[in-house]
């Protein structure tokens, strides 16, 4: 006897023709499938930029590429001393720095977030001061802020943490929703020090900032995190907002709380 159409029979006969359906048709809707995947996740979660110079070593190496977190920031984080962070180019530092030309595959690549995008004019450095930071560099250095010396030990090796080059010398006040940033190659990098005479005197808009790098993830053999360095940890220096781990921590809480509250009722 035949089963009746939506019968347990239909069911597997359904099965059995999906089961035998070739690979190569359902090739295309798998490739779809993991290009949004991978344009949300560029948009909200992570985004892979490549290491374009020498103004962050030793920390960071020509052609690294660095994984960027763009998910605190929408938990109302900014960005903290010690960071280093990717920001879009505020005004007119690469100016002199022409952007090399995309082919159609990285264009792509780039789009989704699988490669860097080589048509968008980034710098990478690290966070010194803050809104508020009395940031000052004198002769050879230390650098201090607000007063107070730092230890750098992720400075070139062989630089000095301020400058020989009395255009290098500064005493800067940072202004609300911006940045004072620095590249840790102190003698090669063109950082906030050097674009004083411009609109926004070197500072970085807060919203220019597209996330925090997290973690050098090529070369394999490079593979580490970027945390943030005890220098700025030091007392009188004066404490960083801090407000991404305790939103995170409260985003992630809830569906765990919501899950246990339904385990406990059909108990």
């Amino acid at each position: 006897m035949r089963s009746e159409q939506g019968g347990p029979g239909e069911r597997k006969r359904v099965k059995a023709a999906r089961a035998r359906r070739p690979f190569w048709k359902e090739l295309p809707l798998l490739i779809v499938v993991a290009l949004v995947l991978a344009l949300l996740i560029k948009t909200f979660l992570l985004q892979a930029f490549s290491i374009p110079s020498e103004s962050m070593q030793d920390t960071l190496q020509p052609g690294d590429r660095v994984l960027v977190d763009k998910l605190t920031p929408w938990f109302g984080s900014k960005p903290e001393r010690g960071e280093v962070v990717v920001f879009h180019d505020p005004g007119h530092w690469m100016k002199d720095q022409p952007t090399p030309e995309p082919g159609v595959v990285q264009k792509v690549l780039g789009f989704v977030g699988l490669m860097p995008s080589a048509n968008e004019k980034d710098l990478i450095k690290r966070v010194v001061g803050v809104a508020g930071d009395t940031v000052e560099c004198k002769g050879a250095g230390p650098l201090t802020v607000n007063g107070k010396p730092l230890d750098e030990p992720y400075v070139f090796p062989g630089n000095v943490p301020c400058s020989t080059n009395p255009d290098a010398h500064f005493k800067v006040t940072v202004p609300k929703d911006r940045l004072w940033v620095m590249g840790d190659h102190r003698q090669d990098s063109q950082d906030s020090r050097y674009h004083r005479d411009e609109d926004d005197k070197g500072f970085v808009p807060v919203d220019d900032v597209v996330g925090r790098a997290i973690v050098v993830a090529w070369p394999l053999d490079r593979w580490d995190t970027l945390p943030v360095p005890d220098t700025f940890d030091q007392k009188g220096i004066g404490k960083a907002a801090a407000a991404a781990p305790t939103a995170v921590a409260f985003a992630g809480a809830v569906p765990l709380v919501m899950v246990r509250r339904r385990l406990l009722s059909r108990r």
